[in-house]
C-alpha cells in the first residue's frame, strides 16, 4: 500500500486561499491574523490531518525550546552519581515548567566544542567545569547563555555555587578538632574538560583544597603533611582508592570531596571488617543521603542538589527572557556532624 503523503503548510494554503505566511501565523502567532482566518485555517488543517512540524515552529519562534546540560563526567558515571541525578532532576523540573526539553551533552574534550556548535539548544548549564579558550570561543560564536554550577571563580557570566572554601574549612577543622592527624583526602578530578587548568584558576577543587589548607594551617600543618589522591566521583572508585589506603597506610580519617566516593570508602571499610568510626572516620561532601546502612549518618557538607538544579535552570530562563541577572549567585550549605567521625586521643 502506497504511503499517504504528509500534509504541508503549502497544502493548507492552497486549500484555504491564504498565503503560507498567514497559515504559519495561525499556528505560531495567532494574534497577527483575524479570528476568522485562524478558525478557517485550523479547520482545514484538521480535515487534512495536518500535524505542525515542531522544528519548523521553533525555527519561526527563534528558539529550539530546549536547554542543554554539560555533564561533569562521562555519561555512565554522571548518571550513577546521586548528586548529579538530583541536579538533573531539578533542571528537568524547570525545563518542563517552561515547555522545554533537556539535552544532555557528555564531556568529551576533543569534541565538546563541536558538540556545543551543533547542539540544538537555547542555553547551557554546566557543573563543576572550567572552560578552556576553545570552548569559550564556541560559546561566544553561538551566543549561548550559560549558567555554571560550581564553576571557576572567574568563569561567567553566571556562577551558582556554595562557599566551597568555607565548607571545606569547616569539614577539615572538625576533623582536626577531634584529634585526627593521620588523614587522607580523596579529591575530585580537577576537571572533566580541561586537562591543564591554570594554577591561578580557582576551580571547585582548588577552592576546597584552599579550605583544607586554611584549617590545617591553624594546627601548624599543610596539605603536604597529608596523603591526597584524586578519583572520579563514583562509588567504585571510592572503594578502590580506600582499598589502596587501607593496605598502604595507618589512617584514622579519610576526607572525601564527594559523598558517593565516601560511600564507596565506607563499603570498602566494612568489607574488610573495619568498624566506622571506631577503626576509621569518614567525612563526605554533598549531603546526598541522610543515613547509610546500619544506621550510619555520614558527616558531610550538605547542599540541596535538586534545589541547586532548579535555581540554575530558573536563572537560565531569566537570561533567555532578557532579564538582568547577577553574575555570582550564592547557594547555602550546612556542615552536618554525623556518626562517622569520632574523637581520638590527641
Amino acid at each position: 500500500m502506497k504511503e499517504k503523503k504528509k500534509t504541508t503548510i503549502s497544502d493548507i494554503a492552497r486549500a484555504t486561499g491564504y498565503s503560507k505566511t498567514t497559515v504559519s501565523f495561525a499556528f505560531n502567532s495567532p494574534s497577527r491574523i483575524s479570528v476568522e482566518a485562524r478558525e478557517k485555517i485550523l479547520s482545514v488543517a484538521k480535515s487534512l490531518d495536518y500535524t505542525p512540524d515542531p522544528m519548523a515552529r521553533n525555527f519561526s519562534l527563534g528558539r529550539h525550546k530546549s536547554i542543554g546540560f554539560l555533564l561533569p563526567q562521562s555519561l555512565a558515571d554522571s548518571l550513577s552519581n546521586p548528586y548529579t541525578q538530583s541536579v538533573l532532576r531539578g533542571i528537568g523540573i524547570v525545563a518542563e515548567q517552561n515547555d522545554n526539553t533537556l539535552t544532555i551533552i557528555p564531556p568529551v574534550h576533543s569534541s565538546i566544542s563541536e558538540a556545543i556548535n551543533n547542539a540544538t539548544v537555547d542555553g547551557l548549564i554546566s557543573m563543576g567545569l572550567w572552560f578552556d579558550p576553545q570552548i569559550r570561543e564556541s560559546l561566544r560564536r553561538r551566543k549561548l547563555p550559560l549558567v555554571l554550577i560550581d564553576g571557576a571563580d572567574e568563569d561567567g557570566p553566571i556562577n551558582l555555587s556554595i562557599d566551597d572554601l568555607s565548607a571545606a574549612y569547616e569539614a577539615m577543622k572538625a576533623v582536626l578538632e577531634r584529634g585526627h592527624r593521620k588523614i587522607a583526602i580523596i579529591s575530585l578530578p580537577f576537571d572533566a574538560y580541561a586537562q591543564l587548568t591554570p594554577q591561578e584558576t580557582k576551580t571547585i577543587v582548588r577552592r576546597r583544597q584552599a579550605g583544607y589548607e586554611k584549617a590545617l594551617s591553624e594546627y601548624s600543618m599543610s596539605l603536604s603533611d597529608l596523603t591526597m589522591v584524586s578519583c572520579p566521583a563514583t562509588f567504585q572508585d571510592g572503594a578502590r582508592v580506600a582499598n589502596e589506603f587501607f593496605s598502604s597506610g595507618d589512617y584514622t580519617c579519610i576526607v572525601c570531596m564527594s559523598d558517593v566516593v565516601a560511600l564507596g570508602v565506607m563499603d570498602s571499610a566494612r568489607a574488610k571488617g573495619m568498624n566506622i568510626p571506631s577503626d576509621i572516620s569518614i567525612v563526605g561532601f554533598d549531603g546526598i543521603f541522610s543515613t547509610y546502612s546500619s544506621g550510619l549518618c555520614l558527616t558531610t557538607v550538605v547542599q540541596d542538589a535538586e534545589k541547586k538544579g532548579i535555581m540554575s535552570a530558573e536563572l537560565l530562563f531569566k537570561v533567555l527572557d532578557g532579564e538582568e541577572v547577577e553574575s555570582h549567585q550564592n547557594f547555602p550549605f550546612e556542615f552536618r556532624i554525623g556518626n562517622t567521625l569520632k574523637e581520638i586521643n590527641k
